[in-house]
């Protein structure tokens, strides 16, 4: 059965509104500072790392993790004819999704960007954002002639 672009792209921006809601919530209240001093900290007196973000910057993390979204309920639609639809599907496209974002995200805790305990709770905090993005573009994917 083809993938149902329609409810991809319908699927995909609610997953991506998820994950900006959660990033922009967890950056302003949980870990913002902490990411502000140690990426300061890393560039030893060159000046602030994470100034305030222009519009244009903003725009874009927010289109990015509309992207994203749309890759996670892509995915999800893939894995769903092997998997079966519903939420455990979805996690594990979380999982996958998890796994790749934390390989790429380790190089910051290598180059010393980021400590070890900070990416830790990045790395809880995105594991949480990817499998709730993933529940919801799930809940709203169906493929033609499926119930859900």
């Amino acid at each position: 059965m083809a993938i149902n672009t329609s409810k991809v792209v319908v699927g995909g921006i609610a997953a991506g509104v998820v994950l900006n809601v959660i990033e922009m919530a967890s950056n302003a209240l949980l870990i913002g500072e902490r990411m502000k001093a140690e990426s300061n900290a890393f560039k030893a007196g060159l000046g602030d790392a994470m100034g305030a973000m222009s519009g244009g910057q903003i725009a874009g993390y927010v289109i990015m993790n509309i992207l994203v979204g749309m890759l996670i309920v892509w995915t999800y639609a893939g894995f769903r004819p092997r998997f079966g639809p519903g939420p455990k599907t979805a996690i594990y496209v979380a999982l996958v999704f998890f796994a790749f974002g934390m390989v790429v995200t380790s190089g910051y805790m290598a180059m010393g960007i980021m400590s070890p305990g900070l990416w830790m709770t990045y790395s809880a905090i995105w594991l949480v954002n990817l499998m709730l993005a993933a529940m919801v573009g799930a809940k709203l994917y169906t493929e033609e002639g499926s119930p859900g």
